[in-house]
């Protein structure tokens, strides 16, 4: 027979007047729309990930240290200030908590209260402040998270309550004050009754008039912050009588408190009267404006987009280059300065730009090591579909890959706290911050008028505005590398943000493609052949038509236009890589708008003619050749004396040096002959092209999607519902075997099963773990329930043996 207990409170003050209960920052959260969860998870993603168990979790999170920390990072100086009014008028430790709401935060910061259907900054500020749970509303007023009175010690560059200090301070002492302050108070404590005078703004302006024009100073130094101050013996015995010093006469009236032992502070209640119950000397609700140049956009896009294709180009060049001939890794997995030079010498670019480059490429998994004992630096595979994709596709990945990046290439070069020398490629170039200050950047160049070009001062003051807790030597440094790695990828141009790069803001890649395509030189599928055997690219060229003569010319210049120069090596690389003579003819007749040179063609059939006409074999080598003359001749040079060469027949000549080192040694005598395979065909083949894997150990940034925060705030309503709902516990048999335990689980199971019913289930997980689940069963299959789990969304199976609870939902909770 199972039994059922009484069901369990749920912990869930849903009705705080109904339960009696004080409300809670969980119930809060609890009553919060799916819609505004979504909106804190995606404001706040640290707190999804991984997803919490049920609010209580969640709101343990929220209410963290270090989340709480990443939160303010967030927030702009106006609402950072409204937070900190919270903080500062709401302390419970003071005597009069704050009341109507916003009135008296729009009195402590010296504003009006918007009147008609204007937006009044002061609401969307604490919008913001409640969307991300910073604050939350109890009986009427703002309450701040608890956290915040630790990590917000001095709100408003205020002093604490008077109480706190007082609290601190010996007895005896806080006695002798209220003495000498409030004889006759009917406190229950010295410290309530200093605390009470101190909060009447009436008996602070009669202490304060009782002191002389220094001790008035003092107070004048210390009303707008810091409000410490340091004077030698803090804590000595001080009364009214005995105070002689400015210092001693504040203190003997409870207007500075010690807190150390060589320290002072003005309490909040004091400060506040200075102030005038004022808690900022300048609050501005809007950034500074910006400052600069305007210019013109289309200029500004033409620019922008100029400065995209160079940058594919130079990555595209390099990477092509390092595919044959790869650059080694240093022992700490970087690249060497040598190697850097002369990769920017491939690029045509300075050192600085070229780290960049290389940096965003490998960011794109574009470029990457080798498994090699010795390491180099390859093209990795995604480098040949990249290259194969339109251009401004490239460029959208490129840009992608910069902004989520947490490297700086600028510190190449520079060294680490051990003395250390940074290298580009290696450790040492991360800093976490980077992504973040990358995205803010463009997004407040992105506030600016088109084509507005801001000084740089002008930005980073807006910038100190947004996020005045960002606020740093190492930030504004972040900054202005951000700016300078933006123009230097063609996200911006003259200054000002490219048109191409806004719509990145919104995440709207095909408006940015479509914009950047119509300013990118079109692909041309047509060269000019001079007759000084060069050709002339006037623009970038179709990829076929790219690939085929970079294997047939060599380039010469690049520039706005690229010039190829023809030469027997380069032509025969082609012949090499399986061209025929026609076959490099006919390329060059379809693809050049100027009728081929005489000395060109002259030039492709002498290689050709040259070409294949010795072939080396493996015999230990041999040379065969359909022209006695030329065997003859070989023989008989006293150059080729060491190939230790014999006759074998008029058209068949041996070596004794393998086949490799035999066509090495003819190739520098002039005679250049070509391998053959061993049914005497010509074995060409193109160079080796190697390539790496992508680095798995660079990631970039991203943020949570859509999907991902409706599947998050789905997962944690079932939870919450799991550990909250009201429940009447199923009691299976402690006593006997584990198979009568598992025979009556079985037998609630299988009846909720038939009913079509859900049941909680208390459950161990994989990672040992104690979760609640509210499932509804569908059968149990080989000491497995199959059920349909409401957290995860999805049919799961669950171990019977891992079940460790049981319960029916109580009536009205089962509406599955």
């Amino acid at each position: 027979m199972t039994h059922y207990a009484r069901p369990e409170p749920t912990g869930d003050p849903a009705d705080d007047a109904a339960t009696g209960r004080p409300p809670t920052f969980t119930a809060w959260l609890r009553s919060r729309s799916d819609d505004e969860l979504a909106a804190l998870l995606r404001a706040r993603p640290d707190l999804a990930r991984p997803v919490p168990t049920d609010m209580g979790a969640l709101a343990h999170r929220a209410t963290s240290r270090n989340a709480v920390l990443r939160a303010l990072e967030r927030l702009d100086r106006f609402t950072l200030q409204v937070l900190e009014s919270v903080v500062a008028l709401g302390d419970d430790r003071m005597s009069e908590p704050v009341g109507t709401l916003p009135v008296d935060l729009a009195r402590a910061l010296g504003m009006t209260p918007a009147r008609g259907t204007g937006r009044d900054p002061l609401d969307d500020a604490l919008r913001t402040l409640a969307s991300l749970a910073l604050v939350w509303p109890d009986r009427g007023r703002l309450r701040p998270v608890q956290i915040l009175r630790d990590l917000l010690p001095h709100p408003a560059r205020l002093g604490p309550p008077a109480r706190v200090p007082l609290a601190a301070l010996p007895h005896r002492t806080v006695e002798r004050l209220a003495a000498d302050l409030v004889p006759h108070s009917t406190a229950d404590s010295p410290v309530e009754a200093v605390a009470t005078a101190l909060s009447d703004p009436d008996r602070i302006r009669g202490l304060i008039g009782e002191v002389d024009a220094s001790a008035h100073r003092l107070l004048d130094g210390l009303a707008w912050g810091p409000p410490n101050g340091t004077v030698s013996d803090a804590r000595r015995e001080i009364t009214l009588a005995t105070a002689s010093s400015p210092v001693e006469t504040l203190i003997a009236r409870g207007l500075l408190v010690p807190v150390g032992d060589d320290t002072l502070t003005l309490p909040r209640e004091v400060g506040l009267y200075l102030r005038s119950d004022v808690l900022f000397r300048d609050v501005s609700t809007a950034p500074p404006p910006f400052e600069g140049r305007a210019r013109d956009p289309e200029a500004v896009e033409r620019a922008a987009a100029g400065q995209a294709f160079v940058v594919l180009r130079a990555i595209e060049e390099l990477l092509e280059q390092w595919s044959r001939e790869p650059a080694a890794v240093l022992r700490n997995g970087g690249l060497g300065v040598r190697d850097l030079r002369r990769a920017a010498r491939t690029m045509e670019t300075d050192d600085a730009t070229a780290a960049l480059y290389l940096e965003t490429a490998r960011a794109a998994g574009l470029l990457g090591t080798d498994d090699r004992l010795s390491g180099e630096w390859l093209p990795t595979r995604e480098f040949d579909l990249w290259r194969e994709s339109p251009a401004e596709r490239r460029w959208l990945r490129l840009a992608h890959a910069w902004a989520g990046s947490d490297r700086v290439a600028s510190l190449a070069g520079s060294r680490d706290s051990g003395g250390r020398v940074r290298n580009v490629l290696g450790p040492g170039l991360v800093r976490p911050a980077a992504p973040q200050v990358r995205r803010d950047v463009l997004i407040e160049l992105g506030e600016a008028e088109p084509g507005t070009s801001p000084d740089p001062a002008s930005l980073i003051a807006r910038l100190d505005w947004r996020h005045p807790r960002r606020r740093s030597p190492v930030h504004t440094e972040l900054v202005e590398t951000a700016l300078t790695e933006a123009a230097a990828l063609g996200l911006t141009g003259a200054g000002a943000l490219a048109e191409h790069t806004r719509p990145l803001l919104v995440d709207d890649e095909e408006s940015a493609a479509e914009i950047l395509a119509a300013g990118l030189p079109r692909p041309l599928d047509h060269v000019l052949v001079q007759g000084d055997l060069t050709a002339v690219a006037p623009g970038p060229l179709v990829n076929g038509l790219a690939r085929e003569l970079a294997l047939t010319a060599d380039v010469e210049s690049t520039g706005g236009a690229t010039v190829y120069r023809f030469t027997e090596d380069s032509i025969r690389r082609a012949l090499d890589a399986g061209r025929g003579t026609t076959d490099i003819i006919g390329m060059l007749e379809r693809h050049s708008r100027t009728p081929l040179p005489q000395a060109l063609r002259y030039l492709v059939s002498d290689v050709g003619r040259k070409h294949g006409r010795l072939r080396a074999g493996s015999a230990s080598s041999y040379l065969r050749c359909d022209e006695p003359s030329l065997l003859a001749e070989l023989v008989g040079d006293r150059r080729a004396a060491d190939l230790e060469l014999v006759a074998l027949a008029p058209t068949v000549v041996v070596s004794g040096l393998n086949r490799a080192a035999l066509m090495e040694r003819l190739d520098r005598l002039g005679y250049h002959p070509v391998a053959e395979s061993g049914d005497g065909a010509m074995s060409l083949s193109r160079p080796e092209v190697r390539r790496a894997e992508p680095d798995t150990d660079v990631e970039s940034s991203a943020a949570p999607t859509s999907a991902g925060i409706r599947a998050a705030v789905r997962a944690l309503r079932a939870g919450d519902e799991a550990a909250t709902v009201a429940r009447v516990p199923v009691l299976l048999p402690e006593d006997g075997t584990a198979g009568a335990r598992v025979n009556a689980l079985v037998e609630v199971l299988e009846r909720a099963a038939a009913d079509e019913r859900r049941v909680w289930i208390g459950y161990t997980d994989t990672d040992g773990r104690q979760v609640g689940r509210i499932v509804a069963p569908e059968r149990i299959d080989g000491g497995f329930l199959i059920a349909y789990d409401t957290t995860r969304d999805a049919v799961q199976r669950f171990a019977l043996h891992r079940v460790t609870g049981l319960a029916e939902l109580a009536a009205g909770d089962d509406d599955a």
